[in-house]
């Protein structure tokens, strides 16, 4: 089955992301991807450099963003497709949050050294661009620390470990997603609020990765179609069979827009290769609604 599609990627403008714009439309170009998106966390800084570049490789781009909002407690991810990303209201929500994240910082620092370790504040500074340590830096940081080589809270992201195969973005969401030990809150817009920014702007409002933010409570997207979502991400890398299939099933039953993604980062997430979404249907069926939806 040919896979052409992918439309979840991150820049360097995501705090997490490694690569420029145009890197990753040169990388999609080796990868025969041919329809892409670039979502960057509440940025859309992506859009007109990888347009362009995308435009001279014949590689068909869609406007995209991944906007952090919550949902009766929990955080979501939503992907806001073919937006106009010109209006101010983006950068300003970036700028908010981006406010928010530099105050939560210093808190992560404290909250990782009280686990047993002592990290310099210089130690995220080095790989960080903006001076948002996220909790990938927190463990590139203390998985290249030789202090710790032995230390048993990092032996199961250490090769071989049973979190070894994505060991940054694991050690983030067993140390600083929610409800986890590091975790430091970021006021987000609701989800209601997030759909209304996206449908305003002439995109379409997407729930990303939905497997992971709705671990142990699928129900709960029954009443986010409800709130006005109008896509899921049935296919990403984070899905088991039988999530893609949950997924799948309830997008087709709505009449929901279903996408493919990888969350493609880079050295964040280096098990995680552009294209690679689990995506089990055939993408021309993907293709047709994008179009569907003016997307194409």
């Amino acid at each position: 089955m040919n896979k052409f599609i992918d439309l979840h990627m991150h820049s360097m403008y995501s705090d997490d992301g490694e690569f420029t714009p145009t890197q990753l439309v040169e990388k999609c170009h080796a990868a025969k991807i041919t329809i892409m998106a670039i979502a960057d966390h509440n940025s859309v800084k992506a859009i007109d450099e990888a347009k362009k570049a995308a435009k001279e490789y014949g590689i068909h781009y869609i406007h995209a963003t991944e906007i952090d909002c919550t949902y009766n407690g929990i955080n979501l991810h939503v992907l806001g497709y073919g937006i106009d990303h010109k209006n101010p209201i983006f950068n300003e929500l970036e700028e908010n949050i981006l406010k928010q994240e530099l105050a939560c910082s210093e808190e992560k620092l404290k909250l990782t050294n009280q686990l047993g370790f002592a990290l310099d504040k210089s130690q995220l500074d080095a790989l960080s661009a903006n001076g948002v340590y996220t909790g990938e830096m927190f463990a590139e940081a203390l998985l290249n620390d030789s202090r710790y080589q032995d230390h048993p809270l990092l032996k199961p992201y250490r090769e071989n470990g049973e979190r070894s195969d994505n060991p940054y973005v694991n050690f983030y969401w067993d140390y600083y997603a929610q409800g986890k030990p590091c975790y430091t809150e970021v006021v987000f817009p609701s989800l209601k609020e997030t759909i209304k920014i996206i449908n305003e702007n002439g995109g379409v409002a997407v729930l990303a990765h939905p497997g992971n933010n709705l671990k142990g409570q699928f129900e709960v997207f029954d009443e986010m179609i409800k709130a006005g979502i109008q896509g899921v991400e049935a296919f990403s890398n984070y899905h088991d069979e039988d999530t893609v299939n949950y997924f799948l099933k309830k997008g087709r039953e709505h009449h929901l827009l279903i996408t493919c993604g990888s969350d493609y980062h880079g050295k964040t997430k280096p098990a995680i290769e552009l294209g690679e979404t689990r995506c089990i249907i055939d993408e021309h069926e993907i293709e047709a609604q994008l179009r569907e939806y003016q997307l194409l």
